[in-house]
């Protein structure tokens, strides 16, 4: 009986353990421990004084170059790499080539500032979202993006027609109904952005828009303002 409680308790403990794992954020901690060094954008920008490669080019790079049996193995043995790697840095273990050796160095060794399974949450974040089909489709948005007025392109980017649609009742009021409550008043527009819409509409389940100005420039909200009461002109013709 004794052997069975025994067994229970070990498993019991794994699962936990097994749990906490599961619950790591590996995006949340690339950005914490790597972000300092490595662009961790995608797809990845460039910069002359940047301390060490785009994380989108060391999971590609590792990717490349680790040795599997399979296919199925890289992914494993990638992970194992970078849990390895961070702790004990050397040259003779790195897959660069020898100019970008030279030019960002060994990476020093990240013992003590970040755990094990922190490293494990990183790499199965790192080699499932630096991903060939991720960069395609990244690049893909921003193209669409490039090709929007500045306007429409800050509501996308600020998630503002995930509540509100030109012509259209959503979370919130539409942009023509918006435009209609403040007579076109663009100050009036913008300073709803900037401070939230508490206690200005009634109905909509009770959805109240957060204050924006902390997270977009006045700048950038003028011209999302001018954008939305240009949308509802539209719309009249």
């Amino acid at each position: 009986m004794y052997r069975y409680i025994f067994l229970i308790s070990i498993l019991f403990f794994t699962a936990c353990e097994q749990k906490s794992h599961s619950n790591l954020n590996g995006k949340q901690l690339l950005e914490q421990k790597c972000s300092k060094c490595h662009n961790t954008d995608l797809p990845p920008k460039t910069f002359q004084d940047e301390k060490a490669p785009p994380m989108m080019a060391v999971a590609f790079h590792i990717k490349d170059f680790i040795k599997a049996g399979s296919e199925s193995d890289k992914i494993p043995k990638a992970i194992d790499f970078v849990k390895d790697y961070v702790i004990n840095p050397s040259a003779s273990k790195s897959f660069c080539d020898k100019k970008s050796l030279q030019e960002y160095g060994v990476m020093p060794s990240q013992k003590g500032k970040v755990t094990e399974d922190e490293l494990q949450a990183i790499a199965e974040y790192m080699f499932s979202h630096f991903t060939l089909k991720n960069l395609t489709e990244a690049q893909a948005l921003q193209n669409r993006l490039a090709k929007m007025p500045k306007g429409e392109r800050l509501a996308l980017q600020n998630g503002c027609l995930s509540c509100h649609k030109i012509n259209q009742e959503l979370v919130g009021p539409s942009f023509k109904k918006i435009v209609k409550h403040y007579e076109g008043n663009l100050s009036a527009i913008a300073k709803s952005i900037k401070s939230g819409s508490k206690g200005k509409w009634q109905g909509y389940r009770g959805a109240v828009m957060p204050a924006f100005g902390n997270r977009i420039s006045q700048k950038n909200i003028e011209t999302l303002s001018a954008w939305i009461a240009k949308s509802n002109k539209e719309i009249k013709r």
